[in-house]
């Protein structure tokens, strides 16, 4: 989740969603049953670390859920979050079960064709990580080594070759090594695990984003981040394509959140910086 860093205005996001707004739905069904509804059904993710996750009490809490309440809060409406995979989500065939995904998606080129893009609203660097006992030093060493990703990840497509940023003044990607295997996971987390039983036993190095890598290690893997990172891009909040009012009033919510400070507070809150902006 893969689990995904230009100031965030609401000029880049519609520029990147401009590109995947040709869908023939009705204008306006989405926000339209949400306020009929009252309510703004929110995809987001249980292991995501501090995106989102299940707190103490088991529920879902993160810097993605304090930004949907706040998105609901502008619209007038309470919100209701529902946790399907990141597979699933990335798919685009939600069926109405969902109006939002968060997960800080990455707007790539293949997504622009099934996504919408409201906003950006996260930067973070994306890293390797090899097992605390690897002899591995810096990316390029991981040539024809075997590489475990979330599925549907932009460090999924890193690790294939096939990643085609398309937000606003992004740059070419430049590939440090190729892979000999790729091997995809539901989760991050559940690549890690196979990471921590020891140096090669499964896998070599997992790519994620610097954070969950770094909080990974906090909480105890035996792991290492190498450097330098592999790429940096921005995470955005995604819808269908089709529904323009429903683009526009999560684009002023979340100019309203940036204007105010109030994204980077919430960035603050689960990060201890600021990662509203470009790493």
């Amino acid at each position: 989740m893969n689990k995904i860093r230009t100031t965030i205005v609401a000029a880049a996001a519609m520029a990147v969603a401009s590109v995947a707004s040709t869908s023939p739905a009705n204008a306006g069904e989405v926000l339209d049953r949400v306020l009929a509804n009252k309510t703004l059904t929110v995809a987001v993710g249980t292991d995501w670390g501090p995106l989102s996750h299940l707190d103490d009490t088991g529920k879902v809490a993160g810097y993605d859920v304090d930004i949907a309440n706040a998105i609901a809060k502008y619209l007038g409406v309470q919100t209701m979050f529902v946790t399907p995979g990141w597979d699933v989500i990335t798919a685009g065939k939600w069926q109405g079960r969902w109006d939002v995904a968060m997960g800080a998606m990455a707007p790539t080129k293949a997504r622009a064709e099934v996504f919408d893009f409201p906003s950006l609203y996260y930067w973070v660097p994306e890293v390797a990580v090899v097992h605390k006992d690897s002899k591995i030093a810096q990316p390029s060493d991981l040539e024809g080594k075997v590489i475990g990703v979330a599925s549907g990840t932009a460090v999924e497509a890193y690790a294939n070759h096939t990643l085609e940023p398309a937000w606003e003044n992004s740059k070419r990607v430049q590939y440090q090594f190729k892979p000999g295997q790729v091997k995809t996971y539901t989760s991050t987390n559940v690549a890690l695990d196979d990471l921590r039983l020891g140096d090669g036993v499964r896998l070599d190095a997992v790519l994620t984003d610097d954070t969950i890598a770094r909080d990974s290690i906090k909480a105890g893997y035996p792991a290492k981040v190498l450097e330098p990172t592999l790429f940096s891009s921005p995470g955005a909040i995604a819808i269908l394509p089709g529904d323009k009012e429903l683009h526009g009033k999560i684009g002023a919510a979340m100019k309203e959140l940036k204007d105010s400070g109030e994204l980077t507070k919430i960035s603050m809150k689960w990060y201890g910086a600021d990662y509203t902006v470009e790493q």
